[in-house]
């Protein structure tokens, strides 16, 4: 019985092959959408699974509220002590404590050889909590307070085919290492996936004279922590035991005076570092967990519009199936026969389109990663992919062929076989509706896409208060340049290549310091006293063109200068002196001994996300090159990149030959803030096109049914003197209306969701209502130019040959 279905639905479709590669092609396109969107969710769900104490590691954050805004803050910025006394006082809570400073960039050595590498510095018990695999050495790897860890890839990038264990290192021609430990290369899901080489954090101490000087300082926030539970602890126990950290744990002076912030620490769960990365008022408050569902929904949607794309021909048909289905039900056949029959049918089809799917998402997969930034692939060797690829059929498969298959199955025998069956005049109802789904969706999701590019652009377009033409930054990380910067400068300049340069302790793109303790006069004393802290040099505000507002810039004409402050509009509003320039900044963490007049006050410099408010910065001038470390160049705009870098980079190997010469153009490091926006809406838009095209191809169907179901009608019209184009506005009417109501009915819904959306942004743009006019046009045109080509091939009929039959 079971074969005979299959025999008769195999035939059906093969007799009908438009519809038959309609109801396939849109499926096949619906289930691929599907299941790339599902290979997306499963690679940001398993997101640091790859380690086996997963649900046991987490990140040491602080919080504390202002007590001016009340607004409360929460960081990954922590204190050296912290890290400490978690490790002798809080033992009961953690296997693992690890104090970590930032993954950053470093130059590894070998002899004469050099190469950039990501690195991190981390107690050595990360190789037993990470559960690194250890291709060479073991967990004992990073004891050695000299040692090193490579990825296998490194290792090979680095060695070759040659064993690097025991071979010595440097890292950045200062720290020397030996190669204890080779791992694999840890998942591309994985926060630690860009770590190159890990090395001690003892290292890093010893290495570094300010960390060292931070080892007993509450005051300076510029270490990481990352602690594993031990087996009998969850995160809300160890929470719990965390409270009142810093009144139990800091000096009794520091706790007091900090008591009015409310501070603590907590524990941030690894297994919410990705999906759950933002937070409000100090608590997680979501993050990419946001677009798993909304693309979760998007891929449930796809489908759906394909799944009535069938559900729409099928029913739409289904006066040319009411004879088979009277006869079947004459001779004997049970209308239960008769649902299994048509779900037979839409079983086949979606089998079909499943295959056909499967290899859309072969070819496109390369095409996908590539756009979503991941290296996904199809787990074929995966049972479970199988059992749920199973399931995926059989929901299909039930979802586009449930309501035909009742719907089929319910005609009457006796009117059929007499000849009075009729559809009757609200038949096409459900059929429309259906299409009014189907348009709202991709009216949604169109309108989405162009609000999320609206987004990116006004971002893009905001003033970020410097000029990023031209410049390049390069990292001074190199003991031997010290001393030798002026050289550089002058040797530089004398190429003809560059219009100046300056030093900076921090990139153009990112704040790397913050600082409290200041006072002012007028301050109120429960005020909060952190700012953003950039040490420059004479020529930095020239050299990327910041803009004075008030004041004037730094200038070797003032020996002074030394003791001189710059600060932005940000900190000049929030310092409430009517007129700073000239005030006085007092550090109170140096008993207020160490003092600066303010000069001048330069617009915002946008120097961290384009999405958020500007800090409150202050400018230090650093003559002596003491805390600069960051080398902005500036090409002559007359000299193409391609033409100045070698040149550029010829004086650094003269006059530095141990470094290495590792530069980032400033507007390429300010373009990559907008990376995740942008592959957002190119993912949008891929699947709006897709959404679209689904819904043009079974418009094309229902079109071409419509034009071959009035094939007489439109002869006699023809015949009474109707026009091409009277015909043509006949045909398109109908469905034009539908389209005009999915407009209707998508605009609120888009509406809502993409302001809820914006709102996460502090500085984001306003939807248009330009954007719903040139969407609803746009799926208009497009209704039109799908159905036009079935009316007029219909209108254009010889009515001869439709009405020689009569």
């Amino acid at each position: 019985m079971l074969f005979n279905y299959f025999k008769i639905a195999f035939r059906n479709l093969a007799k009908n092959k438009v519809y038959s590669f309609i109801n396939i092609g849109g499926l096949a396109v619906g289930m691929s959408v599907a299941i790339l969107i599902g290979l997306w969710i499963y690679d940001e769900l398993s997101y640091n699974k790859s380690h086996k104490n997963y649900d046991s590691i987490a990140q040491i954050r602080s919080l504390g509220t202002d007590p001016n805004t009340g607004i409360t803050r929460s960081g990954p910025a922590l204190q050296f002590p912290i890290g400490t006394t978690l490790k002798n006082n809080y033992k009961h809570y953690f296997k693992h404590v690890l104090l970590a400073f930032w993954i950053g960039d470093y130059t590894l050595s070998l002899s004469n050889e050099k190469y950039p590498k990501r690195g991190e510095f981390i107690d050595g018990d990360v190789i037993d909590m990470l559960s690194l695999k250890m291709l060479k050495g073991s967990a004992a790897s990073l004891q050695d307070p000299h040692s090193i860890i490579l990825s296998s890839s490194t290792a090979k990038a680095i060695f070759g085919s040659h064993d690097p264990i025991n071979k010595n290192m440097k890292i950045d021609n200062r720290m020397d290492v030996v190669v204890r430990g080779v791992y694999e290369d840890l998942p591309k899901n994985n926060r630690f996936s860009e770590v190159q080489f890990f090395s001690p954090w003892s290292l890093w101490v010893s290495s570094n004279d300010w960390v060292k000087s931070c080892e007993n300082q509450w005051e300076n926030s510029s270490f990481n922590v990352y602690v594993q539970l031990h087996p009998n602890v969850s995160v809300e126990q160890a929470n719990a035991g965390l409270k009142g950290f810093y009144d139990k744990n800091a000096p009794k002076e520091i706790a007091k005076d900090w008591r009015k912030y409310n501070p603590g620490i907590f524990l941030y769960p690894m297994k919410q570092w990705h999906l759950y990365s933002e937070f409000k008022e100090g608590k997680v408050a979501g993050g990419r967990i946001t677009f798993v569902w909304l693309f979760g929904i998007v891929g449930i949607f796809v489908l759906l519009l394909a799944c009535i794309n069938f559900m729409n021909l099928s029913t739409a048909r289904s006066e040319k199936r009411a004879k088979e289905v009277g006869i079947r039900k004459a001779i004997g056949s049970v209308r239960v026969q008769l649902i299994q029959q048509f779900l037979s049918e839409s079983f086949l089809v979606v089998l079909f389109a499943f295959a056909l799917a499967i290899g859309f998402v072969i070819l496109a997969l390369p095409w996908f990663n590539n756009l979503a930034d991941k290296d996904m692939s199809v787990p074929f060797t995966n049972p479970v992919f199988w059992g749920i690829s199973m399931a995926f059929i059989i929901f299909t498969a039930s979802l586009a062929g449930m309501y035909p298959a009742f719907y089929l199955s319910s005609f009457q025998p006796v009117k059929v076989l007499k000849g009075t069956f009729k559809l009757g005049r609200f038949s096409s109802l459900p059929r429309k509706v259906l299409v009014v789904v189907q348009f709202t969706v991709s009216v949604v999701l169109i309108v989405g896409t162009i609000v999320v590019y609206q987004q990116i652009q006004h971002a893009r377009n905001r003033p970020v208060g410097y000029n990023r033409e031209g410049l390049i930054k390069v990292s001074l990380n190199d003991p031997n340049y010290q001393g030798k910067q002026d050289v550089i400068k002058n040797q530089l300049i004398a190429t003809g290549m560059i219009e100046n340069l300056a030093l900076s302790s921090s990139p153009m793109t990112e704040i790397w310091s913050n600082a409290g303790g200041y006072n002012w006069k007028g301050k109120d004393p429960e005020l909060a006293s952190d700012f953003a802290v950039i040490n420059v040099t004479h020529d930095f505000g020239k050299l990327v063109d910041w803009k004075i507002k008030e004041g004037r810039d730094f200038s070797r004409a003032y020996a002074t200068d030394s003791n001189a402050i710059i600060i932005n509009e940000t900190a000049a509003k929030y310092l409430g002196l009517k007129n700073p320039v000239g005030e006085f900044i007092t550090n109170l963490d140096e008993g207020g001994n160490e003092s600066w007049q303010i000069i001048g006050v330069v617009k915002d410099l946008v120097m961290q996300s384009p999405y958020d408010p500007v800090k409150r910065s202050f400018y230090f001038l650093d003559p002596k090159y003491v805390d600069v470390s960051q080398m902005i160049i500036k090409i002559k705009p007359s000299i193409s990149a391609s033409e100045a870098l070698p040149k550029i980079e010829a004086v650094f190997r003269e006059i530095v030959p141990s470094a290495l010469f590792d530069y980032k153009f400033v507007d390429q490091q300010y373009g990559n803030k907008f990376d995740q926006e942008e592959r957002i809406g190119k993912l949008a838009s891929f699947f709006a096109l897709l959404a679209i095209f689904i819904s043009c191809l079974g418009l094309f169907g229902l079109a071409s049914f419509v034009a071959e179901q009035r094939t007489k009608e439109i002869g006699i019209r023809k015949v009474l003197g109707a026009s091409v184009t009277s015909l043509w506005q006949m045909l398109s009417k109908d469905f034009v209306v539908l389209v005009v109501i999915s407009c209707l009915v998508a605009t609120p819904i888009a509406y809502y969701f993409m302001s809820q959306w914006l709102t996460k942004y502090n500085y984001h743009t306003e939807i248009s209502w330009w954007i719903f006019v040139v969407t609803g046009l746009g799926a208009l045109s497009i209704t039109l130019l799908t159905v036009s080509y079935q009316a007029v091939k219909a209108a254009l009929m010889n009515p001869i040959k439709s009405l020689k039959t009569e």
